[in-house]
């Protein structure tokens, strides 16, 4: 089970955890006296834990990373939210039930909750910090804990909901920032530490090491590229730092793999030039206006590198073969064809099909973006002039737990169905909830939560005003239906 690492723990897991602890205590004091006695008794021969010394005498100073988390600690914040939330009861609300029963219309009621997680500085002068998407949605109040003690209100300058993350800004002084450290260079057992505030303890450090690199496929995102690390990462981490031994930010802790309900030594970051590249255009327009490149990929094997011309022999493949071009997307007025091999987008190499969704994660609308590729064997490059799509396509996951399985896309103008506008489920997975609850492959999604619905920003738009449920209007077939994913 994948766990975001913000989440307050739960009784039964906080009850598992002080049971254990407390059994502990209780075996050490049970053991003690007998060990105690046994040590009074028995000559000790254990050898002196001191610091090792020169020849001459003096002590060699022990390996720590307390002077670079000295420097480090006061860019890790603290953050808690408040919200105000409609309480809701299923049963009474069912207009079938109110009636048989003759329920009585009651006032709506609310009721405040709390959440709590980690964040980064990244900028000191203007008050910027960087966390997750997660940790701060739907909230009505955002207030930052820095390490000196103070409480600063801050505002919400702007979230990307694919790649969970959103900038704050606070009007504060003497903040510190943290810098960046360059993620693309990063290695298969680096060492790393984990800064955050699980279950607020603040300024908590964990260390561990990259675990992997690219990791995508996991289901939390719709865009995927992230830092695996055995650092503990526990609930109230989401949005803390991943540090290099430097103190340079490596990544933004974001989820934990947890069966158990608890850390196994299984998180993930987002990467720092990840970060770096949407937390700017969070600056710059305070929203994300990502375009879309248009080129579906595959993964390369073997046997394809051979045929396209990219290897000879026994050599490793590397790229992502292109197998449809969108027309009038980025990829076709850039000249990209399918069958073409794409070996390299902004100077960095592409190895795998995540390597790709990494670089269109970063794609934003106006950037031109170079590109290399192998076509028939003949190695060509070209630049990418990222533009707008009115055809774009994204997996559903990315706007609804419950839309994972799903394919969406904007509904083609010269689509011969109606209505003339909306947002088509072009693939439903048949084990998926949406399926479940009745959503088809070929419906056009008109209207969301009562909200109508021309595009995907649209359908975002309404998913985000109540994400407990989906009431979906869709077209399907010459008539209309009403379908509920919960």
């Amino acid at each position: 089970m994948l766990s975001r690492s913000s989440a307050l723990p739960s009784r039964a897991l906080f009850a598992k955890v002080m049971v254990f602890a407390f059994g502990l205590c209780f075996s050490g004091a049970v053991l003690g006296q007998n060990a105690l006695q046994d040590y009074q008794m028995m000559p000790m021969a254990f050898p002196q834990a001191v610091p090792s010394s020169d020849p001459d005498g003096s002590p060699q100073p022990l390996p720590s990373l307390a002077n670079m988390l000295e420097r480090v600690n006061p860019a890790v914040v603290n953050i808690a939210t408040r919200s105000v939330v409609r309480e809701r009861n299923r049963l009474l609300e069912d207009p079938f039930f109110r009636r048989f029963f003759n329920v009585p219309k009651s006032r709506q009621r609310y009721r405040r909750t709390q959440s709590a997680g980690s964040g980064v500085v990244v900028d000191a002068l203007a008050g910027y910090i960087v966390t997750n998407a997660h940790v701060v949605k739907n909230a009505d109040e955002i207030s930052i804990g820095v390490s000196d003690g103070r409480t600063l209100e801050a505002t919400l300058i702007g979230i990307d909901p694919e790649v969970d993350l959103a900038l704050l800004q606070v009007p504060a002084e003497d903040l510190t920032e943290i810098d960046y450290a360059d993620s693309a260079r990063l290695r298969v057992g680096d060492f790393v530490v984990a800064i955050g505030n699980p279950f607020g303890l603040n300024q908590t450090v964990t260390s561990g090491i990259i675990s992997a690199l690219g990791r995508s496929g996991l289901g939390i995102e719709g865009y995927e590229d992230f830092i695996q690390t055995d650092a503990s990462i526990n609930p109230g981490n989401s949005g803390g730092a991943l540090v290099d031994l430097n103190g340079r930010l490596v990544g933004i802790n974001t989820a934990i793999f947890a069966p158990s309900g608890g850390n196994i030594g299984i998180g993930f970051a987002i990467p720092a030039n990840m970060v770096s590249a949407v937390t700017a255009q969070l600056i710059e327009k305070g929203e994300i206006n990502r375009g879309f490149v248009g080129a579906i990929v595959q993964p390369l094997n073997r046997e394809l590198a051979k045929a396209f011309g990219v290897i000879s022999g026994e050599g490793v493949p590397q790229g992502v073969v292109v197998v449809d071009v969108q027309g009038g997307s980025s990829a076709e007025q850039a000249g990209l064809e399918p069958g073409d091999v794409i070996v390299q987008m902004g100077g960095n190499a592409i190895v795998s099909v995540a390597d790709f969704s990494a670089q269109a994660a970063v794609m934003f609308i106006g950037d031109e973006v170079e590109v290399r590729y192998v076509r028939q064997g003949e190695k060509r490059q070209t630049t990418l002039r990222i533009i707008a799509d009115q055809q774009q396509a994204i997996a559903g996951k990315s706007l609804a737990p419950w839309l994972r399985g799903v394919q969406l896309q904007n509904l083609r103008e010269d689509g011969e169905v109606m209505p003339s506008a909306g947002v088509v489920a072009t693939e439903v997975d048949a084990r998926s909830p949406a399926y479940g609850f009745g959503l088809r492959p070929g419906d056009v999604i008109v209207a969301a939560n009562r909200i109508v619905v021309e595009d995907i920003a649209g359908l975002r738009e309404a998913v985000r005003r109540d994400a407990r449920q989906l009431l979906l209007r869709i077209f399907r077939n010459g008539r209309f239906y009403y379908v509920v994913i919960r």
